[in-house]
């Protein structure tokens, strides 16, 4: 046997300076040759680890072997039974942390382009105009409520109506898909894809409710009493900021909100969409993750002359993912590294015109196990802006739960679930992915959503909580 090529089959992208002044997607996805050659590296190992990474436990030998031999109707049946989201999967997942980190092929050379993999897969599949159905139990009588059409909401509603139970979604803003809708760029994840994968889920039985708020149109008691269990994957929306002084000036925002604008409302296309935004010309965005990624590249196609990310710590600290910080710099994104925001300095008319920031040295690792960042005394600057994006995390909304008695909340204010069976505190309702976890990513709410799923189909065919 012929030993496999070392490197990655690449990935053709549009060329920098061209994409960072447009949304259309960056990577052009493989041709079926090239998807061929990539899964032909797969050493088809007897024991894969890749499986062991991958929090909803697709099959990947058994999907990459298939488009390895071109049988990639096969190679989709062999996704579908585990994954109701590979064309999101494929494009978000920090596959170097899971699967791909986990690749045998990985010790000595680059690991199999599994992500790339399940993109192809899944697009090739919307290329042919027909659905691969997942095969369904049949049904049980019973109804299950799930609130939040994100990640983890989807995959509870996919899983619950393959076993043969009713589901019904419930989604609080008018469109579906979560954070996958308004918080992912359209240049990294288009809104078209979200709309197809959710589509595939209800095209399996499930009704899809929007513009319901639960907690407010009904609470979740009162679904209780119609429905035998209950999903809350309602998110972490809520977002943090800082709390420095002149915070409040006018441009400054939260990467919720600048992303929203931008994502779900297509404030990028105005005036054909009248949803304004900020076109700031010197742009900050403060963090260092997948959303600060996300907010400063879209502040470049927004029409900014310089967009800055400021981090407390150094690259290798960085929580976003390689390719996202590869894509960046690409770009042009100016890194201001061991850098900390500590005041925001406004004109005479209220609006944000420079961030005076100080340098920060590292220090021993603190409980994330990365060092921590120490201020470097009198090291204080300031950096001329006239638009700021926070990005340095999110905690859940605190409606669900203040409506729900009985329902155990941590001292975040995110909702208490087992994590080997995503059950709360409250009989019959499960919840699972950010809302319980805090903002993390995508893949590992559709793991949560998973789990929840398996546990929820037990309590409803013996009812012991």
């Amino acid at each position: 046997m012929a030993k496999p090529n070392p490197k990655k089959t690449p990935m053709r992208e549009q060329e920098p300076k061209v994409r960072a002044r447009n949304f259309d997607e960056v990577p052009y996805g493989y041709t079926p040759e090239e998807a061929i050659a990539e899964a032909q590296r797969c050493l088809q190992c007897k024991k894969p680890s890749c499986v062991k990474g991958c929090p909803v436990e697709v099959d990947i030998p058994g999907f990459v072997s298939q488009i390895a031999k071109g049988s990639f109707l096969e190679a989709m049946k062999a996704m579908k039974r585990t994954n109701v989201l590979p064309a999101v999967c494929g494009r978000v997942c920090p596959q170097e942390s899971q699967c791909e980190g986990q690749c045998v092929l990985g010790k000595k050379n680059e690991p199999v382009g599994i992500g790339n993999l399940e993109r192809f897969i899944a697009d090739w599949e919307a290329e042919q105009k027909e659905c691969v159905q997942c095969e369904k139990l049949p049904p049980t009588g019973k109804k299950v409520a799930v609130v939040g059409a994100g990640p983890a909401g989807l995959t509870v509603a996919g899983d619950c109506l393959k076993m043969g139970h009713d589901v019904v979604i419930f989604e609080a803003l008018h469109k579906p898909g979560g954070v996958l809708a308004y918080g992912i760029p359209e240049f990294r994840l288009p809104k078209s894809i979200v709309e197809r994968e959710v589509n595939f889920v209800v095209s399996t039985g499930a009704k899809l409710v929007l513009d319901y708020v639960v907690g407010m149109t009904r609470t979740v008691d009162e679904l209780l009493s119609e429905f035998d269990a209950v999903f809350i994957g309602t998110g972490a929306g809520r977002p943090w900021f800082m709390n420095l002084e002149g915070e409040n000036a006018l441009g400054i925002y939260s990467a919720n909100e600048y992303l929203t604008r931008s994502n779900l409302m297509k404030a990028y296309l105005f005036p054909k969409y009248d949803t304004p935004i900020v076109r700031g010309k010197r742009v900050a965005t403060i963090g260092g993750g997948n959303v600060a990624m996300d907010s400063a590249r879209t502040a470049l196609r927004l029409g900014a002359e310089k967009s800055i990310i400021v981090y407390r710590r150094s690259k290798q600290e960085m929580p976003a993912r390689a390719a996202e910080v590869h894509h960046a710099e690409q770009e042009g994104i100016e890194f201001q590294f061991l850098t900390n925001p500590v005041r925001y300095i406004a004109d005479e008319k209220g609006w944000i015109e420079e961030l005076e920031c100080l340098r920060m040295e590292l220090g021993e690792p603190d409980a994330s196990g990365r060092r921590r960042p120490v201020e470097v005394k009198g090291s204080e600057f300031r950096i001329p802006v006239d638009t700021v994006v926070v990005a340095i995390g999110n905690s859940p909304n605190p409606l669900i739960p203040a409506t729900t008695p009985g329902l155990q909340i941590g001292k975040h204010g995110n909702i208490v679930a087992d994590p080997v069976t995503g059950r709360t505190s409250k009989k019959g309702v499960f919840a699972g992915g950010d809302i319980v976890t805090g903002a993390a990513t995508v893949i590992l709410a559709m793991g949560a959503g998973r789990i929840a799923a398996n546990s929820l189909n037990e309590y409803l065919k013996t009812g012991a909580w």
